[in-house]
């Protein structure tokens, strides 16, 4: 019988212990049908793998999230708060999940994402010693249509070949992952509609404005994202990127000076450690760097390794 029902919850504002650092995961399926069945159960199994002691906080009454929640012994959140839509707000599970949560680390992940052992490696190395942070990074997309042999002891390592060999990671702005300390946005995120666009954004642009350190762990994750269309909507994907709950969502963003992607985070996370990005040399240097992108392609130089190399140079190496 699953006891993740039965835990305490911990405080939403208390400091995490950092000789002990672990996760509560959290999301919000679609309905469990056709290949939204498949990589759902492949996403949520995969976060259950991380840790014997990950906890997995699953919202929302759709088809087939009681029995998911059941099946993999993970904690059920029936109640969420919706639009008028019927669509799930970030505020509501934001909160609860901060307010139920057995850990101190908080981790939201859309719910078609695979996550391999690097993500606990990076929030720990993140977490250590750091009281606030936001830990994102760019997804993989992979081609993904059968349940994963979870009993394959290598099943990890050939998601990660195979994400890698498909090589198509998405841009800045696309983020399917929050890692973060409790209680930073509690009680202070605007209703955003789930799986409508711009909610991302604005969650960058309020830890810059806070200033929590905003760590991009693209270099060091590989978060697998299964390929899907957007059935679910009743307008497919033109309603999903442009519909009402969109447009609603874009005014609660707040104007484009709030629109923040990866690229705009504090940090970097690469195999030497953290590494300071020069954010406000990266922000305000984006026109220069626009008219200059001809000359740099054809030296070979990148902004991100523009921007460290300048981190490093004025002594901000973390």
């Amino acid at each position: 019988m699953c006891s993740s029902t039965e835990l305490r919850p911990g405080r939403p504002d208390v400091a995490f212990n950092s000789e002990s650092i672990m996760m509560t995961i959290f999301s919000t399926p679609k309905p469990f049908k056709g290949h939204f069945n498949i990589i759902q159960r492949n996403a949520i199994k995969s976060w259950t793998l991380l840790h014997p002691d990950v906890e997995v906080i699953l919202f929302g009454e759709d088809d087939g999230v009681a029995e998911v929640a059941s099946e993999f012994c993970v904690r059920h959140e029936p109640k969420v708060g919706r639009n008028e839509y019927g669509t799930p707000l970030i505020s509501s599970m934001f909160d609860r999940a901060q307010e139920v949560a057995r850990h101190s680390i908080m981790c939201y992940v859309n719910c078609d994402i695979i996550l391999l052992h690097d993500l606990r490696e990076a929030v720990s190395r993140v977490a250590a010693g750091r009281h606030r942070f936001l830990m994102v990074g760019r997804r993989w997309d992979t081609d993904i249509t059968d349940l994963i042999d979870f009993l394959q002891p290598d099943w990890h390592e050939q998601l990660r070949a195979r994400a890698l060999r498909t090589n198509k990671q998405r841009p800045p702005s696309w983020i399917d992952y929050f890692a973060f300390s409790r209680g930073q946005y509690y009680h202070k995120i605007p209703p955003f509609a789930v799986g409508r666009p711009r909610w991302d954004q604005w969650m960058i642009w309020f830890t810059y404005s806070s200033g929590t350190p905003i760590i991009d762990a693209s270099r060091m994750v590989v978060a697998v994202h299964q390929n899907h269309d957007y059935s679910h909507h009743p307008r497919g994907e033109k309603g999903v990127l442009e519909g009402e709950e969109a447009k609603r969502n874009e005014i609660l963003l707040g104007g484009s000076e709030h629109f923040y992607t990866v690229e705009d985070a504090t940090h970097s996370l690469t195999a030497r450690g953290m590494e300071y990005t020069f954010i406000g040399w990266s922000r305000f240097a984006r026109p220069l760097l626009d008219l200059t992108r001809p000359v740099r392609r054809r030296l070979g130089l990148r902004r991100a390794s523009l921007s460290s190399a300048l981190g490093k140079w004025v002594g901000r190496r973390v």
